[in-house]
């Protein structure tokens, strides 16, 4: 996979390709990246990238004319037709699914805008996806852009060490994660489960989906009705349900 990432702000971006899983990622040849400052790519002397929108308001806008100019050097650069996407709060609801959807693609541009919001042709004519992280506004895409690249990178074949720990994340079986305990088994009289001692991986499997589907109902009840339950499943919920 290749990475593209048009911003204006690209020191904000580098540290964290440096750091964790993107930078053993990228050791391992799992994926590259760009950052593109899409500033370089303007046509005017003083090197804007906005202007004040028709028909007045507050705010500036971002000009089509650099990020078009930025996002076609970066296709010429690659043979793949890539996924462009839009980093903006009135996209798509970022989920585990968008990511595991991306995650198969060879190359990503992201655009991270700035200011007021984006020319309207922007949107309109060059993007293949808007995503949004959630229903609120931050200064710029860049923070946003590397929440995504980062639940994305994770994805890629043999980028985490742990072949299983990518599909058991919460989300990814469409429910919470069940809980997690490690050693002591006895840290200041609060004690793990007897089951995960047992031995029993059985049990174990059973415990931690029963768990699994404990949390996801105290927590995110909306989760439940998306996700198909078996006959085990719809029992292990109906008895959470009458102990509540």
């Amino acid at each position: 996979m290749h990475i593209d990432i048009l911003t204006l702000f690209p020191e904000m971006i580098e540290s964290v390709f440096h750091s964790s899983i993107l930078k053993k990622a990228q050791e391992k040849d799992k994926f590259s990246y760009n950052l593109v400052n899409f500033r370089d790519y303007t046509e005017n002397k003083h090197n804007k990238v906005d202007d004040y929108p028709y028909g007045g308001g507050a705010g500036m806008v971002l000009t089509p004319q650099p990020v078009f100019d930025a996002v076609e050097s970066v296709k010429r650069d690659k043979a793949t037709k890539p996924r462009i996407i839009l980093m903006c709060p009135q996209g798509e609801k970022y989920n585990q699914q968008k990511a595991e959807e991306l995650a198969v693609e060879d190359h990503l541009v992201f655009i991270c805008g700035h200011y007021e919001g984006y020319d309207e042709r922007i949107r309109e004519h060059l993007i293949t996806d808007e995503i949004s992280i959630g229903d609120y506004v931050l200064t710029g895409g860049e923070l946003g852009a590397m929440v995504v690249v980062d639940s994305v990178v994770r994805l890629l074949p043999d980028v985490l060490g742990n072949e299983e720990s990518a599909p058991q994340d919460s989300f990814s079986t469409g429910l919470l994660e069940h809980p997690h305990y490690t050693r002591p088994a006895d840290f200041r009289g609060l004690k793990v489960p007897d089951v995960l001692l047992s031995g029993d991986h059985a049990k174990i499997n059973d415990w931690r989906k029963r768990e699994s589907l404990k949390r996801t109902y105290e927590r995110r009840k909306e989760l439940l009705d998306h996700h198909t339950l078996s006959e085990a499943e719809q029992k292990m919920l109906k008895e959470i349900k009458d102990n509540f």
